[in-house]
């Protein structure tokens, strides 16, 4: 994922504030639904796809987004009209790997903190919920396992469909699992190709902790190969969490559509360039896996052979924010990028936590600003495309137009 254009780009850095006239913030309490319409306006917006442009506003009407463009443009068509003052709008970004109900993590803190979809992958199997002023939760259910594997050989149960995991014997065994996970909401299918022995993973406790005295079972490549083929025919993707050479290969013989890490160990080159050849996807987590000996090498080879990278963090690991991961988008950035890093670069890392995200969850327009988009936005004082760290602390969120953080109403009472 090469990202090209200039970090210091003066049109994308040098922004000038615009002033204008507005209602007040205060009209605006928690939690409560934006009626009618509202215009919110700012110093510099991000749409989720095009480079940021200063001094532009978003209508939003019934929750959704209705147009972007200039405020001139669009103050006649609504009388509410907010400045932001010094702040960057954008979409709210979407966490591609949680465990948050598995972990019974809060899914309002999450979303206090700028998350306004996740994808749990691993835990029990629900419908999709949320949305309308709820943190949006997309869930894969259980992991499909082989009896006496990962995942529940290191969290425990006997597995089903309101464990982690589901273990099973048989290609009919799968092919039944897969229904009735997907009859239950599931958004996508996850299976578990994992034998054990990666040198830093955090499920291998200590991180440099023993290799297993003989490697975890796996499902065979003819069963993986028949939860592929059911979960297709059902139109839903298949994730495989690989850490080594061996379930990486079992993957892809499979033809698996995502990566739910970067694996943990370092991967041959030949498998790299496969993956990249076949399509698939990599969801980073790089952050809370950086114990790993190979994560790192991996994502730059795979970088310079054109991968695709969509941001996760693995929200319910203590080692990582409830909410978005500055340091995740940092290593993104970093060993996503080659020799030299532009501001293509950066807008990358913002796209792959946004609009790519939603758009390879099947469900764009969700994370950009395009039209009829849900109003799920985020803003926060000062520019996020020269500090990332500054996304972790949001001073608005909005989930389908209902407000869940408004740090902009005292500072701006009686505008």
């Amino acid at each position: 994922m090469k990202f090209r254009s200039r970090l210091a780009d003066p049109l994308c850095l040098s922004l000038t504030m615009l002033l204008c006239q507005g209602a007040s913030f205060n009209a605006l309490a928690h939690g409560e639904v934006v009626q009618s319409c509202q215009l919110l306006i700012a110093k510099q917006l991000f749409d989720g796809v095009n480079f940021p442009q200063a001094n532009m506003a978003v209508l939003i009407e019934g929750g959704k987004v209705k147009q972007v463009g200039k405020p001139g443009q669009l103050r006649g068509l609504c009388a509410n009209s907010i400045n932001l003052g010094d702040a960057t709008i954008l979409p709210g970004f979407i966490e591609s790997h949680a465990h948050i109900t598995f972990q019974n993590v809060s899914k309002a803190v999450v979303l206090e903190h700028g998350i306004t979809t996740a994808q749990d992958t691993g835990g029990p199997l629900m419908a999709p919920t949320g949305g309308q002023g709820k943190l949006r939760l997309l869930s894969t259910g259980p992991i499909i396992q082989a009896p006496g594997g990962y995942p529940l050989n290191i969290f425990g149960g006997s597995g089903g469909y309101d464990k982690i995991g589901y273990p099973v014997l048989s290609v009919l065994e799968a092919e039944e699992a897969v229904q009735h996970i997907v009859d239950g909401g599931a958004t996508a299918i996850k299976v578990a190709l994992e034998p054990g022995g990666e040198a830093g993973a955090p499920w291998m406790m200590p991180h440099d902790g023993p290799v297993p005295a003989t490697p975890w079972d796996m499902p065979s490549e003819e069963i993986v190969q028949a939860i592929v083929a059911k979960a297709h025919a059902l139109n839903k993707r298949v994730i495989a969490h690989v850490g080594e050479d061996d379930g990486f290969e079992r993957a892809l013989n499979s033809g698996v559509d995502e990566f739910a890490h970067m694996p943990c160990s370092t991967i041959r080159e030949d498998l790299l360039q496969r993956a990249v050849d076949q399509g698939v996807t990599f969801v980073t987590t790089v952050d809370t896996l950086s114990s790993c000996q190979g994560i790192h090498g991996n994502m730059m080879s795979l970088a310079g052979k054109g991968a695709k990278f969509i941001y996760g963090s693995e929200i319910a690991h203590d080692n990582v924010p409830w909410g978005i991961n500055g340091e995740e988008m940092h290593l993104m950035l970093h060993l996503g990028s080659g020799a030299s890093i532009d501001f293509t670069d950066v807008v990358n890392v913002f796209k792959a936590a946004t609009s790519e995200a939603g758009e390879h969850l099947g469900l764009a327009p969700l994370g950009s600003l395009a039209a009829g988009a849900p109003a799920d936005i985020i803003a926060v004082r000062g520019n996020p495309f020269q500090r990332f760290k500054i996304l972790e602390y949001p001073d608005l969120v909005m989930s389908g137009g209902h407000i869940i953080v408004n740090k902009f109403h005292k500072k701006l009472a009686g505008n």
